[in-house]
């Protein structure tokens, strides 16, 4: 066997397999410990389940708020917004435990609030948790620090009736967190504000999902 191929062989057979999260596409993740959690430090951008099984891309305005089947788009049905924004999930999608990487899942609202309270309270953690500057931010975005990393971006939202808003304005994240009526808990910030939030809304609409570990 020639001296080149034995080398190479050898490295191949050196090579780590990476211990980062990775989804059902393939996509590797880098991580932030918070406290006592581990969370993604970007929000999802997968196209399949982490069995490997498809999930319904959902491009039509009039079938999105109909659509009964997990589904997920880009915003403004743009893939190139995959990076650094992530795709946009349903719920039926985002409540579902194959979601997120193996070993991950879509935060519930405890989950969420134990970050947040380990931050300092709804008040504050908002300006802890988001990107600085303006490279993603309208302005204002004055007060952000991302002192743990977390490196929170303004994905924006699909509403209920198939319509895209906020980028640049709102990060908006589901949890796994049953409401009522049909309706579920999702966490927002804004870039002209200090908070983080909570408030239930219908399970219709679309936002982005930033996985937790699972525990650990």
């Amino acid at each position: 066997m020639p001296l080149i191929m034995i080398v190479l062989l050898f490295l191949t057979s050196c090579e780590k397999k990476s211990n980062l999260p990775t989804d059902g596409d393939g996509n590797e993740y880098n991580t932030v410990v918070i406290g006592t959690q581990v969370w993604l430090k970007e929000n999802l951008k997968t196209t399949k389940f982490n069995s490997g099984v498809p999930i319904h891309l959902e491009t039509d305005i009039s079938q999105w708020g109909q659509e009964s089947l997990p589904a997920y788009c880009w915003y403004g049905n743009v893939e190139g917004l995959k990076d650094p924004y992530g795709a946009i999930y349903n719920w039926r999608a985002a409540r579902l435990g194959t979601l997120c990487p193996k070993g991950w899942h879509t935060p519930t609202i405890e989950e969420w609030t134990t970050m947040i309270n380990y931050l300092g309270g709804e008040s504050v953690a908002g300006d802890k948790l988001k990107e600085e500057g303006l490279k993603h931010w309208y302005p204002p975005n004055t007060g952000a620090t991302n002192e743990r990393g977390f490196t929170a971006l303004p994905g924006g939202q699909r509403d209920r009736y198939g319509g895209f808003s906020s980028m640049g304005q709102m990060g908006i994240w589901w949890t796994s967190s049953p409401s009522y009526e049909n309706t579920a808990l999702k966490v927002f910030i804004y870039g002209g504000d200090h908070g983080i939030y909570n408030v239930r809304f219908p399970t219709e609409a679309g936002y982005s999902v930033r996985c937790v570990k699972d525990n650990w």
